[in-house]
């Protein structure tokens, strides 16, 4: 089986980033992120760029309709031997149907959808664990790097500190919205034998090989 189209879906702190890099570097997937498809219209100028900035300069949501005109404009100037990662879309099953009519009408497969599961207690460790420099907005990792907030940044000897959205409390609740934003995205893919589970816990070289058989058509186990 060729290469497959990809999208990643998994909570935050997952490794969806993680595992994008790989398969950009081993098997030159085009990444398109819902933040990198908008900045590049809007660094383009695109007609839909244009309207995109307008919602962007005032603050607000940039509404789904024209989301989904920017997905179709860029994949539309994908080549047909051209793979793509879509990374934060769809975020709804309303998005989920308009990306398949996109798909469709462009002559290309279904893609596979990849959700990498991780457990509540594993996000809150991953993301608990970021340290951010006051100064120069470098991001550490404790259980990496072994620096904790009001630590120096080895690279402009900023103070270190812990947000307010990476404490306990705060991941949690984000996990709980996204649970709730998502399992209808699950349930839709489920039930159209689209979605292949990877565990997102073990060690991040096995799981990037994983997905990437996957990818390749091939079984990931």
């Amino acid at each position: 089986m060729p290469q497959q189209d990809l999208i990643i879906l998994g909570a935050p702190g997952a490794g969806k980033g993680t595992h994008a890099e790989y398969l950009k570097k081993h098997m030159a997937y085009v990444h398109m992120s819902t933040g990198d498809i908008l900045r590049v219209a809007v660094a383009g100028q695109t007609e839909l760029g244009k309207q995109a900035q307008v919602h962007m300069d005032a603050g607000a949501l940039v509404p789904d309709e024209l989301v989904i005109d920017l997905v179709r404009e860029q994949m539309a100037e994908l080549g047909s031997g051209v793979h793509y990662l879509l990374d934060g879309f769809p975020r709804t099953v309303a998005q989920a149907e308009a990306l398949a009519g996109i798909v469709a009408a462009l002559g290309r497969p279904q893609p596979l959808v990849i959700y990498l599961a991780v457990s509540d207690e594993e996000v809150v460790h991953r993301l608990g664990g970021r340290r951010m420099c006051g100064s120069c907005g470098a991001i550490y990792n404790l259980y990496r790097d072994g620096l904790d907030a009001g630590d120096r940044c080895p690279a402009c000897a900023g103070e270190l500190y812990l947000r307010s959205d990476d404490r306990r409390e705060a991941i949690l609740n984000r996990l709980e919205v996204y649970k709730q934003q998502t399992q209808p995205l699950i349930d839709y893919y489920q039930q159209r034998r689209r979605l292949v589970n990877v565990d997102g816990e073990q060690g991040q070289q096995q799981a990037s090989e994983q997905v990437a058989r996957l990818a390749r058509g091939e079984s990931g186990d």
